[in-house]
């Protein structure tokens, strides 16, 4: 978990649409990123960080970092980044949003896998929380991950670390300790099964 996340087409949320439309100027409407659709490890995506200056943007970033047998590393537990050589740095100096319509999960049934749509209860988008480091001069992130909120865990032992707007500003200033800023995650998620 996370291996798939997506970004509406239509309807897409106002402060989603807002950093794709940044991601656009950004890049003179020429942007890399994949900005709709179902989105996979490797793509390269809408990132929000802080630029040199500390203001928050919109980036293109491929997402996972790349492992010495060249697979990439897309997810990375909380609870753990900021004592693994891969993330710690990226957990003091390198943080970021990886915002999305909704993320899927599979639930396994014996050899059957259900797939799942889940998101927040009332929100129309998600910011998950990332971290990042530069490759061969192109940034590369992963999401992070935390246990399941209880009414997804049936579904599978890991869940991303979905922030609430407010907390976005927070998590990307450096000054604030990752894991309290994480502590302020969204627990209550709706899922449905994918037709």
């Amino acid at each position: 978990m996370c291996g798939r996340f997506y970004i509406a087409e239509e309807d897409t949320a106002e402060d989603l649409q807002r950093i794709i439309d940044s991601l656009n100027r950004r890049y003179n409407g020429n942007s890399p990123a994949k900005t709709k659709g179902e989105i996979r490890p490797t793509d390269i995506i809408p990132v929000i960080a802080n630029s040199p200056s500390m203001a928050i943007s919109a980036y293109a970033m491929k997402w996972g970092y790349t492992m010495p047998d060249g697979k990439p590393m897309f997810n990375a537990r909380s609870e753990t980044a900021a004592t693994k050589p891969m993330f710690a740095d990226g957990m003091k100096q390198r943080r970021c949003i990886i915002p999305a319509t909704l993320y899927f999960e599979w639930e396994k049934h014996g050899t059957q896998k259900i797939k799942h749509a889940i998101f927040p209860t009332g929100s129309d988008m998600i910011y998950m929380a990332g971290v990042y480091r530069i490759e061969d001069k192109r940034a590369a992130c992963s999401i992070l991950t935390r246990t399941p909120a209880d009414c997804i865990a049936h579904i599978h032992d890991r869940m991303p670390v979905i922030l609430p707007r407010e907390a976005v500003p927070d998590w990307l200033n450096l000054r604030y300790d990752p894991q309290e800023v994480l502590s302020a995650a969204l627990g209550e998620m709706t899922f449905q099964p994918c037709t």
